[in-house]
């Protein structure tokens, strides 16, 4: 990967309440392969020399656990843990107020998103500073999505209203790449305005601004449902036989 002057800091959410895994449970600190969700993507961001820190955003009951495994794993790039908020829009905009340096670039990705590639994550790094070469921004954001498989419909009342184009549409992921300054103020002006979104990117496009979107990958899933988990473990095993 070339050098690049900015900083790279991975914001990190993993303060999901999981309501679909049953009462009690932490999804991040559910077990993939033996071990925390949240720590096979903190692994990778580890691993990536270009990211300079890491700060994971956790719900404030679980600080203790989370810094006792992110020590326990060699997560060495961690310097402070956000606390988490009522949404992930409130989670994320907490992680994105402990950057100190206001120049840096920001890689926002799911704590629940544990099968994302290295190499995925430098290739997508590259392509937004190669689209922000010297003095020139052509773009505020680059996000990773995948078409869908399946015919997608929308629906009112339970009644199909029409057939949407598939070939115009896309599943988002994240990582999500952005320079630091132009998100952070789209999630100040979102929360200011009472706007909500799951998705980072879309705190961008209401302010203008211009998001590239690259292929993702099909396993890069994020864990919602014990289903989900179970299909993790599928492409896990697949991978290591």
């Amino acid at each position: 990967m070339k050098r690049n002057a900015k900083h790279l800091i991975a914001v990190v959410p993993a303060a999901g309440l999981g309501k679909r895994f049953g009462q009690g449970l932490n999804k991040p600190f559910l077990k993939l392969g033996g071990k925390p969700l949240l720590i096979w993507p903190l692994e990778i961001m580890e691993a990536i020399p270009a990211i300079k820190e890491i700060i994971p955003v956790l719900k404030k009951e679980d600080m203790d656990k989370g810094r006792e495994i992110f020590k326990r794993y060699g997560i060495k790039k961690i310097k402070k843990i956000a606390v988490g908020g009522k949404e992930r829009q409130d989670s994320v905009y907490n992680g994105l107020k402990l950057v100190d340096d206001r120049n840096s670039i920001v890689i926002i990705h799911d704590g629940v998103r544990p099968l994302i590639e290295k190499d995925l994550i430098e290739k997508a790094i590259q392509e937004f500073l190669d689209a922000n070469k010297e003095s020139e921004k052509n773009i505020d954001g680059l996000i990773f999505a995948v078409p869908p498989k399946d015919t997608i419909k929308e629906v009112k009342n339970g009644i199909i209203k029409k057939t949407l184009k598939r070939d115009s549409l896309w599943a988002i992921q994240t990582p999500q790449i952005f320079h630091y300054k132009t998100i952070f103020l789209a999630y100040k002006k979102a929360l200011k305005e009472g706007f909500y979104s799951t998705d980072d990117a879309a705190l961008i496009e209401r302010s203008g601004g211009k998001v590239k979107i690259i292929m993702g990958a099909y396993e890069n899933i994020k864990i919602t449902t014990p289903e989900d988990l179970y299909f993790a473990e599928f492409l896990v095993s697949r991978k290591h036989s």
